[in-house]
């Protein structure tokens, strides 16, 4: 392959991987700053979602080399759905990261009423660096389909350098049961399977320590896994 044909390849590519996010960014342009909108209308789960959320979080604490529980991340915050609702419970302080900028001024809202403490990143994760060494759990939930494959290794392995020792990644996800890749057109984004998101959290330089999945959500919806990842 010449420069010329590589340079064009390239070009494309990266029209694509544009048009990904760029589509992405107007689909929730559009979506209210409401629990159901940051659920796709499933505001009836978000409770059994917590829960379950603050039970993997507590096993975590189980393990000999446990993280510590004075910072964390919110990555995909949205609204501060997560924060709100068990994150700041279990951190002092706990940082949000959101590239809509409507919904990130609606959780500066809410959690103006409360007592939380932690900076605002307006940012999208494919772009977000965080500070070295800060962070007791970076918590990345339902915002990865988002990435593409190459930006998801990226951004994970710029969050390793975020972690204080013995920090954790939590990601939770929802998986397909076909073993592909799904694309959803509607807001431009993919869920993967299991096998792949093991493959990219590995192509990181990451690995699982603890994996579980989500109980009692609906059967008609994707399987939800949780997974605390740290560095190898």
């Amino acid at each position: 392959m010449d420069s010329d044909t590589k340079s064009g390849f390239d070009n494309e590519v990266d029209s694509k991987e544009s048009a990904f996010y760029l589509d992405a960014a107007k689909y929730w342009e559009q979506v209210p700053p409401t629990v159901d909108g940051m659920l796709g209308g499933l505001s009836s789960i978000s409770d059994i979602d917590l829960k379950g959320s603050q039970r993997f979080l507590n096993s975590i604490y189980q393990l000999v080399e446990c993280p510590g529980k004075e910072r964390a991340l919110d990555g995909g915050a949205g609204i501060g759905r997560i924060t709100q609702g068990f994150l700041m419970k279990n951190f002092p302080v706990v940082d949000l990261v959101e590239q809509d900028r409507h919904f990130l001024e609606e959780g500066k809202k809410s959690l103006k009423l409360t007592n939380h403490r932690g900076q605002f990143f307006n940012i999208g994760l494919q772009k977000f660096t965080p500070e070295n060494g800060v962070y007791d759990i970076m918590w990345v939930q339902w915002v990865l389909g988002h990435l593409t494959d190459e930006d998801l290794i990226s951004f994970l392995r710029r969050c390793k350098l975020g972690l204080k020792p013995r920090g954790l990644i939590v990601l939770k996800e929802n998986l397909t049961s076909s073993g592909e890749v799904e694309m959803d057109n509607t807001d431009s984004s993919v869920t993967r399977p299991h096998a792949l998101v093991v493959e990219l959290i590995k192509k990181a330089g990451l690995r699982i320590i603890k994996e579980q999945k989500q109980q009692r959500f609906p059967s008609d919806l994707y399987e939800v896994r949780m997974f605390a990842i740290q560095p190898v």
